[in-house]
């Protein structure tokens, strides 16, 4: 192991951590959207396919052809999808009112 290694591994996973928080935080976001929207469907198909083309497109991207790149990739992308669930928790109350809110939009 070479002492450029460990450093070479910091822009793949700043790029998972970014793929992820784009793609995990697009989610909560269209979630939060979808709900309230006269067509969900428009809004979670058009999200899906945003956020996968994205995410896939990345991971190419910074793989370059090194499998190892892009396992460092992915181990970014799954701290992000932890960050943004942690930080996009809520407490009950706002899960009553998101579900208030979804029943008298439909």
């Amino acid at each position: 192991m070479t002492m450029n290694e460990p450093v070479s591994w910091i822009l793949p996973l700043a790029a998972g951590v970014l793929l992820g928080a784009m793609f995990f935080g697009g989610l909560w976001w269209t979630i939060r959207k979808g709900l309230t929207s006269r067509h969900p469907a428009a809004w979670f198909l058009g999200s899906q396919l945003l956020r996968m083309s994205v995410a896939l497109t990345g991971f190419y991207l910074v793989a370059g052809g090194h499998w190892e790149r892009l396992l460092v990739c992915l181990v970014g992308f799954l701290i992000a999808r932890f960050a943004v669930a942690r930080l996009t928790r809520s407490s009950g109350d706002t899960q009553s009112q998101l579900a208030k809110e979804a029943s008298d939009a439909s």
